[in-house]
């Protein structure tokens, strides 16, 4: 995962999280250790990112992510990119996510910034 590409890895680390498994090795894969995830101004470490797995292993049946931009320098790592996360009553979200990151040297996430927008379609 060295070089890493947003529809790869988010797609690859969704895989992982609704096949199951333990859901800590599967954050561990992916983020490191001191992982700093801060979505929509609200803060997730590694424990509350694998607290976060939870309902998205209840509910998610299907979904697709459309990278619109991605751009990597050296570490950092910004993306547009849109979630379709179709859910296990049936309905489909849409989010937009404007994601700035930092990337460790084996491909795994290290810290994000990210800002998300509904775009369901209503």
């Amino acid at each position: 995962m060295s070089e890493l590409k947003v529809r790869e890895f988010f797609d690859a680390f969704t895989q992982e999280v609704v096949a199951g498994g333990d859901a800590g090795e599967i954050v561990d894969r992916y983020y490191t250790p001191d992982i700093e995830q801060v979505v929509d101004g609200v803060t997730m470490d590694r424990e509350r990112l694998i607290d976060h797995l939870r309902p998205v292993r209840k509910n998610l049946v299907a979904w697709e992510y459309d990278v619109h931009e991605e751009m990597r320098s050296g570490d950092r790592l910004a993306a547009r990119f849109t979630v379709h996360a179709e859910m296990r009553r049936g309905r489909t979200i849409s989010t937009e996510v404007y994601l700035f990151g930092e990337v460790a040297p084996d491909g795994r996430i290290r810290r994000t910034t990210q800002v998300t927008r509904d775009v369901s379609a209503r």
